[in-house]
């Protein structure tokens, strides 16, 4: 009882030196709680699910215009990525910026370790992926990612967390996969697969963990890695999707790590055009087309597999539309607001928070019945990103 005492009183002593934090005198977790990215602002709002509620903002995170984040096992730091460079710690429990340093000089995204010890970012510039260590963002591991004879740095994309204390990537200008296992931090050990395709623009690790997948923005097909056979090299799959016929100028590229994995099957957006392919998870081949509103950038399934929710680039970007995954048929179509960005569902999949930019608001609607619930006022916002990330690999 004296412990319990003693850690509420301590709560609210922090809440009343600590200004803006919105939380009471009570002890609580953080399985509800996330963050969505005022992107033209350089903040972030700290928010709450189960209340539908903003609790505060986070301010002075840099450049926010792609941005991303990841959590830490327990849930109560979120680690953001910027364009800048920087590296920000959030902690979700105090509403307060922990740490924040200046990495690099462009960014594409991020990723935590399995062990939650190591946060890792890729780099545009100067090319190749930095490790920092989770508790103090202090300096771990840089892996330059020189290609070619003169040993030039490619734009590193699609980095994510892999089991055995390993993050992948891609290499934009050298078509390869590396594969870092940071089992020794010190020096971590490079496993160079080459030869993937032209440019890998952005790439996706599937649930189980086995596959990583990188789209390639050179040529048509995705570059198939597995894992457990990393030695076999890649495989060419969906390689003739969108040959022979008319592409349409592509207004934004899709986001892999927003790919569905639902049922038997993958849902993967068709670069520059109007429909999302649905692909046999076991064979990785193509089963059905299904038509869509306009250029998808995001198909991200329900937590339990049941939908797919897609949204689209310009000029259709108001809109989302909703993949039954039985019937493969879109069976709901919505009109969120202008600028539909991202999508995150809560954790059990209930409802799902939609950023609409260019109307300054969030949205949060039931996945079952499609019914608004709630609305958020949020200055441009862009992605939405839940704790219950923290348990989930490559994400």
């Amino acid at each position: 009882m004296k412990s319990r005492y003693w850690l509420a009183t301590s709560v609210a002593l922090i809440a009343a030196l600590v200004p803006g934090m919105a939380w009471c005198a009570e002890p609580r977790g953080t399985g509800d709680l996330g963050i969505i990215i005022e992107r033209a602002a350089g903040r972030a709002v700290l928010v709450e699910t189960t209340t539908r509620t903003a609790l505060g903002r986070f301010e002075g995170l840099g450049d926010l215009s792609h941005a991303s984040a990841v959590f830490s096992r327990d849930g109560r730091f979120a680690f953001v990525f910027g364009r800048d460079g920087g590296l920000s710690k959030l902690d979700l429990l105090t509403g307060t910026v922990a740490a924040r340093i200046l990495q690099a000089g462009n960014s594409i995204g991020g990723a935590i370790s399995q062990d939650g010890r190591l946060v890792a970012v890729s780099n545009y510039e100067p090319g190749g992926v930095r490790v920092f260590d989770s508790n103090s963002l202090a300096p771990v591991a840089d892996i330059p990612a020189a290609w070619g004879v003169d040993g030039k740095r490619s734009r590193v994309v699609g980095l994510v967390d892999a089991p055995g204390q390993r993050f992948v990537f891609s290499l934009f200008d050298a078509g390869e996969i590396w594969i870092a296992d940071l089992n020794n931090e010190i020096s971590p050990a490079i496993r160079r697969v080459p030869d993937i395709g032209r440019e890998p623009y952005d790439a996706l690790i599937t649930p189980d963990a086995r596959y990583y997948v990188a789209g390639l923005f050179g040529e048509d097909g995705l570059a198939l890695l597995d894992l457990w056979a990393p030695d076999q090299g890649v495989r060419r799959v969906l390689a003739d999707y969108g040959r022979g016929e008319e592409r349409l100028p592509v207004y934004k590229m899709p986001h892999l790590e927003g790919w569905a994995a639902a049922g038997d099957y993958l849902f993967v957006p068709g670069v520059g055009h109007h429909y999302v392919l649905a692909v046999d998870r076991r064979t990785w081949q193509e089963v059905a087309r299904i038509p869509v509103h306009g250029q998808p950038v995001f198909a991200m399934a329900r937590p339990d597999g049941r939908q797919v929710w897609v949204n689209f680039a310009l000029p259709d970007s108001g809109v989302v539309q909703v993949i039954d995954v039985a019937t493969l048929q879109v069976v709901q179509q919505l009109g969120p607001g202008r600028a539909v960005l991202h999508m995150e569902f809560t954790p059990r999949g209930e409802e799902v928070w939609i950023s609409a930019r260019d109307d300054n608001r969030v949205v949060v609607y039931d996945t079952g019945n499609f019914k608004p619930m709630a609305e958020l006022s949020v200055e441009q916002p862009s992605g939405i990103f839940f704790s219950a990330r923290a348990n989930r690999m490559g994400m």
